[in-house]
Formats: C-alpha cells, structure tokens, sequence
C-alpha cells in the first residue's frame, strides 16, 4: 500500500458479498474466508441464499449473500458489515440495511441500467438516494474491466461474465491487505480440471487488486489486528465438514467401521457428501431411496456392530421416528443427525431455526427417551458428533445430534486436533466367556448404568435375536406381561437420566453477583455470548450459560437456574428450550427471546430485549 492510502486499523472487520444466485458469491466468500483463517484471523461466516433453485436474474427473489466476519474476539458474522459487495442493484436493495454508517458499498456500476434498475422495483433513476445510503460508495465498472482483463482470451462471453466475483474479491483483497497468492491458491485448487478457467480468474484476480491499487485516495482500506494462536494446522471449516470429520474421529476411537444411510435433504446433504469420500478410511456411506430406508439401513449397521449414523433435517426425522423408536427399544447405538431448517413441512429449506427440538425429544410414539445434544458452533460439531458417538455407543441408545443451517453452512476457522486429544470410546461388550458362566441372554445390563451389553453378531456363544417388541426384563424374550411393561419403560428411562453422570457440568460465563442469567442452546451461542459480554461492560449484572447436552441436561442445571432472580432463554423458534427447562424447574423464572424468521438472532436485538425484561423486572 502507498503512503496516501487511509489506513484504518480494528479489531475485526465484516464484509458481506451479494449478488444472484449464479454470481459466484458463496466461491468469493469461501475464499476470502480461507484466506483470513490462513493468515490467524478468527473467523465466523454467514452464507445467506434463497430458497429457490433460480429466481429470475436480477431479481429481489434471487439474491445471494455471505457474510464473513473477520479479526479477534470474533462469536458471530456481525450484525452489520463494513464493506458491501453489491453485483446488481437487487443486492444493494436488499442488503444496504445491512452496512454501517460511514461503511463502504462496491457496485458494480455497469450492471445498474435502467433495465437492472426496474427489476429491482426502484422508482427513481437514482437508487443511492432512494434508500438514503449513508455510506462510502465506490462505483467501479467491473463489468467493462473484467472484459478488458480477459480481451485476449478465448473464453466466450458468458465464460467472462461469471469471472465478475473474482475482480470483487481481488479488489476486496487489496482493502483489506489479504495475500493475492493465498487466493490465488484456492482458485486453482477450484479450477485443478479447467486450466483456462483458472488462467482467466488468475488475470482477473489481480486486475481487481491492481485496480484498488490505483484508487487508493477514494476509500479507506483497513488493517486487522491478529491474536497470536495455538500452534497447529489450521483450516476454515464449516459446521456439516466438521461433524463428518468428528464422526471419523469417533470410529476410529472406537474401533468400529463408520457406516451412514442417508437421504439427500437441504441444508444436510453435504454430511452425506463428505463423508461419501473417505472411503480410504473405511467409511461405508450409503444414499438410500428414502429417509425410512436410511435409518432401517443404520439400524442393521448398528445391530452388525457398527458405529451407525443418519443424517437428516426436520422433515426426515419425522419419517424416521418409527425407526428412531425401534433403536431405542432394541437398544442399539445410533447418530441420528438433524441439521434444522425452517418449517412446518417444506418451510424454508434454506433457513435457519431451532424449531425441532420437542420433535427431538417427544416425536415417537410411546415412552420412547433418547439422548440429544446439540454443538454451539460450526468447529464445535467436530466435538459433539464425536460425543454423540461416544455417548451411543457406551450407553446403547440412539442419540439424536441438533444442529441447525446457520452453523451448518457457517464456518469458523478450525486447528485440526491431534488424535490423542480426544477420549477412546470404551463399549460395554459381553465376552463369550462370562457369556458362558453366566448364561448371559441379549438384554443382560450393567446395574450400575443401566446399560445393555453389546453382543456383535458372529462372536461364538452370543446368537441373539432382537426387534421392536418389548422383552422381559431377565430373558430378553417378548413379553406381554403389564409389570414387565412398566419396569422396562422405567429402566430405559433411567438409562438415559443416568448419562448425565457422563457429561461436564454446565458452566457459566459472568460476573460476581450478577441477578440475571441468559442462556441458550445449540447455534445461538456466538450471538447470545457477545450480546451478554456486551451487556456486562455497559454494567448491567448478567451471566451467560449455554447448553450443548439436552437430554440429559448437566446434572448442576437446577442449581445453576436457581442462583438467579431472573433466567432468559433465547431461541430460535417459540419457546421450546424455555418450556422444557420450565417442566423440569417449575420453580426458576423464566422470560424468554423468541425469534422464528428464518434468519439468526442479531446481537443487537438479543441486548434490546435483555434490557427490556430487565427493565421491566427490577
């Protein structure tokens, strides 16, 4: 950068990429990401596209968003952004809300014709002035350079039309001061099979960043402080990669082949897809016809010893309950993964919300308990699938694993860990010798936890049989009889009571003497943990807790709850968490934050509301 450049210095910046569907801005913000994480920013991404396979070009509809932010001291990808991308006049209608005052828009000014301009229902000829911006605007013709970058090539015109992104994110480069070979880097990772693609994205790249170069004076360009980091290899991962990989991880820790029948379902499908790849470390995935199929499919991995896993959203779990039901009642190791969306029905696909957690916990018929957990963050789904994994296997139960689009899609960035980091998963088998002193039969358990032994099928002495059924308690053959009914219902319950022996305690971020207490589950921490740091330094007196473990819950929740005068819960649907930790403690009072639009809560507004019940509670 030259001396005349306006540095500004911060601790963490954001910048949201927008445009149609087919512009290219998840590629850009993927790379602008990994790019960041590459050189010790932390990271936090917010990928926001619509449900539509295509919308018509240039509409309000279509439009397709990332925001990433970037820096230190980063939960979240901010309530606002400090620099826009905008490749159409839609993009900037529906995101100009979204950036700071004194903030910087990029358009791309040859895409703003009248044409572009009614497609986006403007009513004037000029759009900066209709939606009263109040921020730097920088109307660059990327179009016309992007051509000119390419007017040796011999791609065709569509071809270079779709290189448009990769001068945005040279340009952004060059803003922000993120090493051009970094990026370069990843784009020929992308383009390995298209050489000529990735030549024309290599000249364009650089275009964008000399471009920004040469107009140094016009805007403010910013400096990113770093923290220095862990040593380690580090990589930008999303929430579905890194569940993939924690479910590796726990195979190998358990020493049981990975299997996964799935179904293809938004937002879940790249588990499925990922882990379709590792083959080369014995894992066995499977697309099944259908969401019934892939739980059955899982269900017999399991009985064949298996570490067996599906994966789902809202509408797949609820097809899958029967199936769900008959693991637990067989009791049988079992990842169920629901990567929560919008509903009812359909919904929204491509939104987010927490709307399933009473399906997780109730949805099957009969008293039917399974253990639930939820991760709090994208790199946190390695932890959890791992711990879901853990939990089924060493206490023979289905598990069901809650995470949502937001952290799903989202990505943070990520220190792959070493192996010895993580616990071995310990099974409780049955040998063939104390099967041959003590007459063992398939539903013998420990007294001490209640779990069943596990018999894999094949082992000398251990022909077994089980199914949907109910068995009597000592023989494990079917049985009608009522009291057996009963002390067996009771007995499965217990299990999954008793794994709260099993979990870390919940721990609670705050202050001496604070009176309020917010708390959350599963996607929402990064938002409600800032909005509540947030709170404290203004001085008001509120502690944060979040909960990662449902079903059980940490065995100290009722004494952590009962601390406060007042407890908040924050959710993303209609006050499912806050009814369930009202049924358990009817005695903690409870206020709640509900939000049900698809979209993440904003710290902003987790603040506003945590104020107001304050307020209105002194």
């Amino acid at each position: 950068m030259t001396e005349e450049t306006k540095v500004r210095a911060m601790d963490k910046v954001v910048v949201r990429f927008s445009g149609d569907s087919g512009d290219g801005m998840q590629l850009v913000g993927n790379i602008f990401t990994n790019v960041s994480a590459g050189i010790g920013n932390q990271v936090s991404t917010f990928p926001d596209y619509p449900a539509e396979i295509r919308a018509p070009q240039g509409s309000l509809g279509g439009v397709s968003g990332f925001q990433v932010s970037v820096g230190t001291g980063v939960h979240t990808p901010g309530d606002q952004c400090d620099v826009l991308v905008a490749m159409n006049p839609a993009a900037l209608k529906q995101n100009c809300r979204y950036v700071k005052d004194g903030g910087v828009i990029i358009v791309d000014i040859d895409s703003f014709k009248q044409a572009d301009l009614d497609k986006a229902k403007f009513t004037t000829t000029d759009p900066f002035g209709e939606l009263g911006i109040r921020a730097q605007v920088l109307e660059v013709p990327v179009t016309t350079l992007t051509k000119a970058a390419l007017a040796d090539s011999a791609l065709d015109n569509k071809s270079v039309l779709k290189c448009r992104n990769i001068f945005c994110l040279g340009l952004v480069c060059w803003l922000f001061d993120r090493p051009l070979p970094a990026a370069v880097h990843f784009l020929q990772k992308k383009f390995a099979k298209k050489p000529a693609i990735f030549e024309a994205n290599e000249k364009v790249i650089h275009a964008g960043y000399d471009y920004g170069s040469n107009i140094h004076a016009t805007v403010s360009t910013y400096r990113i402080e770093s923290e220095p980091a862990r040593k380690g290899v580090y990589t930008d991962i999303n929430g579905n990669t890194a569940t993939a990989w924690g479910l590796i991880m726990a195979s190998e820790k358990s020493g049981h082949p990975l299997f996964l029948g799935s179904y293809p379902i938004t937002p879940a499908t790249d588990i499925l897809q990922e882990l379709a790849k590792r083959r080369d470390l014995g894992v066995k995935a499977l697309q099944m016809e259908d969401e019934i199929a892939g739980v059955c499919s899982a269900i017999g991995a399991a009985f064949a010893g298996n570490l067996a896993v599906t994966s789902t959203s809202g509408p797949g779990l609820a097809l899958k309950s029967e199936g769900i039901g008959l693991a637990m009642i067989a009791e049988l190791p079992l990842v169920v993964i629901d990567v929560q969306r919008g509903g009812p029905s359909t919904g929204l696909p491509t939104k987010t919300e927490q709307t399933d957690l009473m399906q997780a916990l109730y949805g099957r018929n009969g008293e039917s308990p399974v253990a639930v957990v939820a991760p709090a963050t994208p790199t946190d789904c390695f932890t959890m699938a791992f711990e879901a994994c853990r939990i089924a296997i060493e206490h023979m139960t289905p598990v069901i694993l809650l995470t949502d689009a937001f952290i799903g899609n989202g990505s943070s960035a990520w220190r792959i860990p070493d192996a010895d980091e993580y616990p071995a998963i310990n099974p409780r088998y049955i040998s063939p010798e104390a099967a041959a002193e003590s007459g063992w039969k398939p539903y013998n358990r420990d007294e001490a936890s209640k779990v069943r032994y596990w018999a894999i099928p094949g082992t000398e002495g251990l022909t077994h049989r089980i199914g949907g059924l109910e068995k009597d308690y000592n023989t494990g053959a079917i049985s009608t009889d009522p009291a057996n009914h009963e002390r067996m219902v009771y007995t499965r319950r217990e299990k999954i009571a008793r794994i709260a022996d099993d979990i870390p305690a919940l721990e609670v971020i705050g202050q001496p003497g604070a009176d309020t207490l917010l708390v959350g589950w599963g996607g929402t921490y990064g938002h409600l943990r800032t909005a509540a740091s947030d709170l404290a330094k203004e001085g008001a007196a509120i502690d944060f807790a979040h909960f990662r473990y449902i079903n059980p819950l940490p065995a100290n929740t009722g004494e952590v709850l009962r601390r406060y005068r007042r407890v908040i819960v924050a959710e993303l649907n209609t006050g499912q968490f806050a009814d369930y930790l009202q049924s358990k403690f009817p005695d903690v009072n409870i206020s709640r934050i509900n939000k049900v639009q698809g979209q993440p809560f904003m710290v902003s507004e987790v603040a506003e509301k945590v104020k107001a019940i304050m307020d209105e509670n002194r």
